[in-house]
């Protein structure tokens, strides 16, 4: 019986698809967004590139050259450094200006600093050059760009920022391993709290070699007091900069501020008064939240609420499955779960409900507080899922159990579950990270569409892409293929899948076999996207299958093993697919 069954699902599966179902070449423009990254990592602008197009923006970014990080040892940037070409980047936003346009996002970690990165490691006012061989200072730069990009009211200016996280990036400016987790150790030490008048810029520095309980944090061993002092000195400079910045845009109701928090801790740290600080100077302007990688993409979707959107904003219940999402869900979380959503729900103006007139709903998996229930926790929520779709209710699925599941909630939902219906989905990063891009992807489509209208075919695809992008990175590679391919690097390669330049390892040499763990551990997840539902329509509820789903080229853009680009190919929509058991054919 069993035999039959397969042999009758694989006959379904491999079946033809339904009728080609048509778009308009071409819909209505949202308009041209002109958009800085935080770096050239994909998680800042591919994923931002798609979900924009998705929402009908036409998004420009600079040449990857000028934003770009090199890691130790690795080819620099035709600048000449490891960090982006901020005078380069400037002169293009003003540019952008010039012709005429009037959405911007501006990460102003790569503007002033080239990067997240290299934020991390600046000590002191570093000379911005530009084309003419005018030197700048980051103050200076400010005022000769940013402002009167800004005093311009037909502007609608999105400004990004990070409160630094508590150590560098290893593999950068020298830092290893050993060192990173010194100062992270260094930086996790709780200092004085201020409150109220007391919370300045000078106060705040004042603080940061002291100890909460008295006298100052001692110095880890291995540490020295130059390293300690060049990290004091990089809190320092970013957070004079942010501080400026937010003074001398004071009032200008077009300026919007969004500023993530770096890797943090569950307990009070040396960002403690820094967050307090950054919260109280950004009220009623813009948002502090938790994470750092995502929050291009959700401007993105706060641009479209402001720019674009007419109506009401949906409601959301919000829904765990697991039971631990009261407390921070890693050592990288400074608040707990349930804190860090509602602060994203409140950033984009949402509301929350717990009763059945949501309009939608997210559904999270935290880690499971009682273990012997963990196989329950899965069920109930695939479940849960399943029933929504049935009922037509638009959901998003944030995975934010850190792997305590091993990998069967995973295997379980691409067996169970029609992905192609999902508004978001995140489960690679930390928590922060996976509700701030669960979240951009699911409100942004909800509201595009919400807003009915035509969208060209183009538009479908793109968003296809940020939903495919995430499940294959956050399933298959994070879980199997990324795995693999370290083992290759290190085994057959001898080489570092940190950083391939340390090790003389040749990229050309690892993608070959990239490509082959890839197309083995995303064969299961591919086969059930090409054969799920998209939503296309709220009111009335419709789907269209999906087909010719696949990935083409891929690499690794930092060389190293955490980040992967692909290219992705979405075939033609189709009439909906039919369901069978918990398939569609």
């Amino acid at each position: 019986m069993k035999k039959l069954l397969c042999l009758l699902l694989t006959l379904l599966l491999t079946g033809c698809g339904g009728e080609p179902v048509s778009y308009p070449d071409q819909a209505p423009s949202s308009g041209t967004v002109a958009y800085v990254p935080l770096d050239d990592r994909p998680v800042n602008s591919d994923r931002a590139v798609y979900l924009a197009q998705s929402l009908g923006f036409e998004i420009l970014l600079p040449d990857q050259g000028l934003y770009h990080t090199s890691l130790d040892g690795q080819e620099r940037n035709p600048s000449g450094t490891a960090y982006g070409d901020r005078g380069a980047l400037w002169q293009w936003v003003a540019e952008q200006d010039a012709a005429g346009c009037d959405l911007f996002i501006l990460s102003l970690d790569q503007l002033l600093s080239g990067g997240l990165v290299s934020s991390r490691s600046m000590t002191g006012s570093d000379p911005i050059l530009l084309s003419d061989g005018t030197a700048l200072s980051e103050e200076e730069a400010v005022k000769r760009f940013l402002l009167p990009l800004c005093a311009d009211s037909a502007n609608q200016v999105y400004l990004l920022d990070t409160v630094m996280r508590l150590a560098p990036t290893v593999g950068y400016d020298g830092f290893d391993l050993a060192g990173y987790e010194a100062l992270r150790s260094y930086g996790m030490a709780e200092r004085p709290t201020l409150s109220n008048n007391a919370l300045t810029i000078c106060n705040i520095v004042d603080t940061y070699p002291l100890s909460a309980q008295s006298g100052t944090v001692p110095i880890p061993d291995g540490l020295t007091e130059g390293a300690v002092e060049d990290y004091l000195q990089a809190r320092e400079r970013k957070l004079r900069l942010i501080s400026s910045v937010l003074d001398a845009t004071e009032d200008q109701e077009n300026i919007h501020f969004l500023i993530g928090v770096d890797d943090s801790a569950p307990s009070a740290s040396i960002q403690t008064n820094e967050l307090s600080f950054l919260r109280q100077a950004v009220e009623g302007r813009g948002a502090v939240l938790s994470g750092a990688d995502e929050i291009g993409m959700l401007a993105l979707c706060r641009m479209y609420e402001d720019v674009i959107f007419q109506g009401r904003l949906p409601a959301v219940r919000v829904r765990y499955f697991g039971g631990s999402e009261e407390r921070a869900s890693s050592d990288y979380d400074h608040q707990p779960l349930t804190e860090i959503v509602d602060a994203h729900l409140d950033y984009l103006g949402l509301t929350k409900v717990s009763d059945d007139s949501a309009d939608f709903e997210l559904l999270v998996l935290t880690a499971p507080a009682d273990t012997s229930r963990s196989g329950s926790y899965c069920s109930e929520l695939i479940r849960a899922l399943r029933e929504n779709e049935k009922s037509g209710l638009p959901t998003a699925l944030m995975d934010a159990a850190k792997n305590a599941y091993g990998t069967s909630f995973q295997s379980k939902l691409v067996k169970e579950a029609n992905l192609g219906s999902l508004l978001g989905y995140a489960g690679f990063y930390d928590l922060a990270n996976a509700t701030g891009i669960t979240l951009a992807n699911a409100v942004a489509r909800w509201l595009c569409l919400s807003l009915g209208g035509s969208r060209s075919a183009a538009q479908e695809e793109a968003f296809v892409r940020t939903l495919a992008d995430s499940l294959i990175k956050d399933i298959c590679y994070k879980n199997d293929a990324k795995i693999a391919i370290t083992q290759y690097v290190k085994g057959e390669l001898g080489g570092d899948p940190d950083n391939f330049a340390k090790t003389g390892t040749s990229l050309d040499a690892v993608l070959p076999q990239l490509n082959s763990c890839l197309d083995e551990a995303c064969a299961d997840l591919i086969l059930n996207l090409n054969h799920s539902n998209l939503i296309t329509s709220l009111s009335p509820y419709e789907t269209a299958g999906l087909s010719g789903i696949g990935i083409g080229a891929v690499t690794l853009p930092w060389q190293r093993v955490f980040e992967l680009r692909m290219e992705l190919t979405v075939g033609p929509f189709v009439t909906p697919h039919r369901k069978f058991l918990f398939f569609y054919t």
